[in-house]
């Protein structure tokens, strides 16, 4: 809980610093302070992803059993989003952009956040509580790991949207399906040293690799993708030494509150700085006014419940299994992390802003402060279940 508990304070930090530091820093100090910035969140996001990967374990051969359980996560991963996004679309924006493509394509890249659940902080969690060797366990591994996997394909053509020019949209497909095609053939073949600094060092190498990438094609992938194949490519092997985990906390700490950090700077709260930016904004979203707080308060509670009422896609599956056992992992799915923080980013670095990036983050730091409560839920509703099939077998 401590480590949950960093994660929504750094994020909330990095917010508030990210319109204060502007007004500290003279402007060619703060576009260096920014660039420094910008590629320590891409380091700190490829180590988050390359860890991800490396969860990412399945049997090739016995692929379709996989089947069900992967459309079901893609549910999982996209009700939420749709959900969010028509939010954005229906309730942020004036009724002039409801058939605005642009403003479409921006809702449905930042509204994304709400689609992956956070294995590393869910397993963690549910280990603890001692739920390893339950049902209710095995099923989320299995979903939240194809849930991270969807969420970071379905970047894929959202970020090719945002790409104007023809001959680039091709470059990109091309090498994303070169990638993908590489991380499936070579999955868990690779046996690279998996300590936190061997990881640290793939992270900086891969960001110098879509750097030249990017420069030479002339297109824009984003480490998401590399670092997931990395991880997918490495033969996975268990460590539980302290620092390691302390390592990876810590790194996952400095992202929240980089994500936060990179927000744009809106100037005081209803002065004319506002109406500056929104001129100057290169996006839809980013050019809306900012709502009152308690507004905004409202936007964040309406944002968090859908997003997660979207994740109960599970609980109409699997019905062979109790009711209890279905809502459990349905709520543990609630669980969101870095990787939703990552999205954000990402969208962040194509100038999407304005009250929905502010809403994103904090329905993300609201939802992380709610882990806990989530964990519990599922804890409460795993040994109901227990307990009942003990009493039935008596």
């Amino acid at each position: 809980m401590k480590k949950i508990l960093l994660y929504s304070i750094s994020l909330i930090l990095g917010l508030i610093l990210s319109q204060v530091v502007p007004v500290w820093i003279d402007g060619e100090t703060y576009i260096l302070f920014k660039d420094l910035m910008t590629n320590l969140m891409y380091v700190c996001l490829a180590f988050v992803m390359i860890n991800v990967g490396r969860e990412f374990e399945l049997d090739k051969s016995r692929w379709r059993s996989y089947r069900d359980d992967y459309f079901i996560a893609m549910g999982t991963a996209a009700l939420p989003w749709i959900l969010v996004a028509l939010y954005y679309i229906f309730v942020l924006l004036p009724p002039d952009y409801f058939g605005n493509g642009t403003a479409w394509k921006e809702s449905l890249l930042l509204s994304r956040f709400a689609a992956p659940t956070s294995a590393g902080i869910l397993f963690t969690m549910l280990i603890v509580s001692g739920l390893k060797r339950s049902w209710i366990y095995k099923k989320i591994q299995v979903l939240a790991i194809f849930d991270d996997l969807d969420t970071v394909l379905l970047m894929i053509p959202l970020q090719i949207l945002m790409v104007k020019l023809y001959w680039q949209m091709g470059a990109m497909v091309a090498i994303i399906l070169v990638l993908l095609i590489f991380g499936w053939r070579k999955m868990s073949n690779y046996g690279f040293p998996q300590e936190w600094w061997n990881i640290l060092l793939y992270s900086f190498i891969l960001l110098g690799f879509t750097w030249a990438l990017n420069k030479f094609f002339n297109v824009h992938i984003e480490i998401l993708l590399p670092a997931f194949i990395l991880g997918m490519v490495i033969r996975h092997k268990e460590s539980h030494r302290p620092e390691k985990q302390v390592v990876a906390a810590t790194i996952s700490v400095i992202f929240m509150l980089l994500v936060g950090l990179s927000m744009p700077f809106f100037g005081s709260l209803g002065s004319s700085d506002v109406a500056d930016f929104s001129e100057k904004s290169f996006s839809i979203l980013g050019s809306q006014p900012l709502p009152s707080v308690t507004s905004l308060a409202f936007h964040v509670l309406i944002v968090t419940l859908l997003a997660n009422i979207g994740k109960l896609v599970p609980l109409f599956f699997y019905r062979d299994r109790l009711i209890e056992e279905r809502l459990a992992i349905s709520v543990g799915m609630f669980v969101r992390g870095e990787v939703g923080a990552g999205v954000i980013f990402i969208a962040i670095s194509y100038n999407i802003g304005g009250p929905a990036l502010i809403i994103s983050i904090l329905t993300l730091a609201l939802n992380l402060m709610l882990t806990g409560f989530f964990i519990t839920i599922v804890k409460k509703l795993a040994f109901k279940v227990q307990k009942n099939k003990c009493n039935s077998q008596r």
